[in-house]
């Protein structure tokens, strides 16, 4: 396979897929809009879940598991959640094959085996988890109920992009029962906080809080709260949504509890989650045209080292230099790979490990050990560096935190700059055309006109900021009053 990149600039969709297939993240696989997520993806995500379930864990979130499969009348149950996913669901009608008689081979369903209620595939879980609570909750002395699974979900997307948008997609998604309306909302701003600090501490993705318009809020919540990030191409994406739901779902399934006065009231509840679309922002937030650039906290491998040798003799010199020095980098906490794989020569590994977007890399040779040195090279600025090998993993420490800091001040110095005010709809129109990124403007705060907005030019509200300031103004496209100015985009 060839690992030549198309360019951002030439074809920045192509240059996003390049880098997930050649980046040795994910592949396509026989099921239509579905995707194999491929070892060093994986272990990408693995890192991630691994951070977040710490972070929930910190917070006084436990893990349960649910099924995979919803009652479709469960499902049906909470009316505008039904209706916001209807679309997207895949249906489970019979529960057995039989051979076909008439075609030798094949296998057609059997008739008989027809399901007695249908079976949802869940694209989202608040309908079969709620169901459950029923059951777990009578008192306040049952609340807060914290939960939060991993699991994988299906929604039927027809059109698809790996890690993006693919019809199956692993997540999280906490699902929390409350006494009081106010706990709800604490707990749904303190999820959206850690959402925040995951994205900027971890992925080095600067983002904006915010909550949504009515339209683009989640179905069956009152509110819903996100972290918006932009990409390198103008885009914005959603990395993050923390709903407050009200007492909707538990007056669906009739979740009661009885308080401290003795009285029966429905519980308040919150819901949140991220996916896997959170490696498609890693990449396209980041990454350049010679591959994938990786933050030092998120990356399968933060340090790789390459021998350089000619001879056998040389080798085990390396080798044996290399062993001491890779146990001194494990100690500290540093994840190192040695390829010392004969197969390949020292400038395919590093082109190798620069498309994979491993922070630094190690050049070591004989005359290297000789003067007590490595050749030290940053993924980030492509800088080279000589670094004494003594005190090695103290240095190599020092640099990945120079680079997790560096990766995200360039990208934080591209949303600031990608932040621009539109006055007008003429303006508003040609900020759009030039990809300009996020565009702050006035709207008069009516669904109709934000879905004419989206109607004519595919830009959509992509969040009212939590930190947004009072601004008298006129709407861009009606001239009705505005108070403030939100955010739009067009997104992914």
């Amino acid at each position: 396979m060839s690992k030549e990149i198309t360019s951002k600039a030439v074809d920045y969709s192509q240059w996003y897929n390049d880098l997930i297939i050649k980046g040795g993240l994910a592949d396509y696989s026989a099921v239509r809009g579905c995707m194999v997520i491929k070892p060093y993806g994986y272990a990408i995500w693995e890192n991630m879940r691994d951070q977040l379930d710490k972070m929930f864990k910190e917070t006084g979130h436990e893990n349960a598991y649910f099924p995979l499969f919803v009652p479709k009348s469960l499902f049906e149950a909470e009316e505008k959640n039904a209706e916001g996913f209807a679309k997207e669901c895949a249906i489970v009608t019979h529960y057995r094959l039989k051979a076909d008689p008439e075609n030798k081979g094949k296998l057609i369903v059997d008739p008989e085996a027809k399901l007695e209620e249908e079976l949802v595939v869940r694209p989202t879980s608040e309908a079969i988890i709620w169901n459950t609570y029923k059951g777990w909750i009578q008192s306040y002395r049952d609340l807060p109920l914290l939960i939060n699974q991993w699991a994988n979900v299906v929604r039927w997307e027809m059109r698809t992009r790996l890690f993006l948008r693919t019809a199956e997609f692993l997540w999280q998604e906490g699902h929390t029962a409350h006494a009081t309306q106010e706990e709800a909302v604490e707990e749904t701003v303190q999820m959206l906080n850690v959402y925040a600090t995951f994205a900027e501490t971890f992925m080095a993705m600067p983002v904006i809080k915010g909550v949504k318009s009515a339209n683009e809020r989640f179905a069956g919540a009152e509110d819903t709260y996100c972290i918006e990030a932009l990409m390198q191409d103008g885009k914005a994406l959603q990395a993050g949504t923390s709903h407050f739901l009200g007492q909707n779902f538990a007056k669906a399934f009739d979740v009661k509890f009885t308080d401290k006065e003795n009285k029966l009231d429905y519980v308040w509840a919150t819901s949140w989650g991220v996916s896997t679309r959170l490696i498609g922002a890693l990449v396209m937030a980041h990454s350049d045209d010679q591959g994938l650039v990786l933050p030092p906290k998120l990356a399968p491998i933060q340090v790789v080292i390459v021998p350089i040798f000619k001879g056998e003799e040389q080798k085990q010199l390396i080798d044996e230099k290399v062993k001491v020095l890779q146990q001194q980098l494990k100690t500290a906490g540093i994840k190192v790979k040695y390829d010392d794989n004969d197969n390949n020569r020292p400038g395919w590994k590093f082109a190798e490990y620069e498309m994979k977007g491993v922070p630094v890399r190690i050049a070591i040779g004989a005359r290297d050990i000789a003067n007590n040195v490595v050749e030290v090279a940053r993924r980030d600025t492509k800088e080279k560096m000589s670094m004494p090998i003594d005190g090695l993993a103290e240095n190599i420490i020092q640099l990945l935190g120079d680079i997790q800091a560096a990766i995200f001040n360039k990208a934080k110095h591209f949303r600031d700059d990608h932040i621009t005010d539109a006055n007008s709809w003429a303006e508003f129109i040609e900020l759009l055309d030039e990809k300009t990124g996020f565009i702050a403007a006035h709207w008069d705060g009516t669904s109709e006109t934000e879905d004419k907005i989206k109607e004519l030019t595919k830009a959509t509200i992509r969040c009212i900021p939590l930190n947004n300031k009072a601004e008298e103004g006129k709407c861009i496209l009606t001239g009705n009053s505005s108070s403030q100015r939100v955010l739009f985009a067009r997104a992914y």
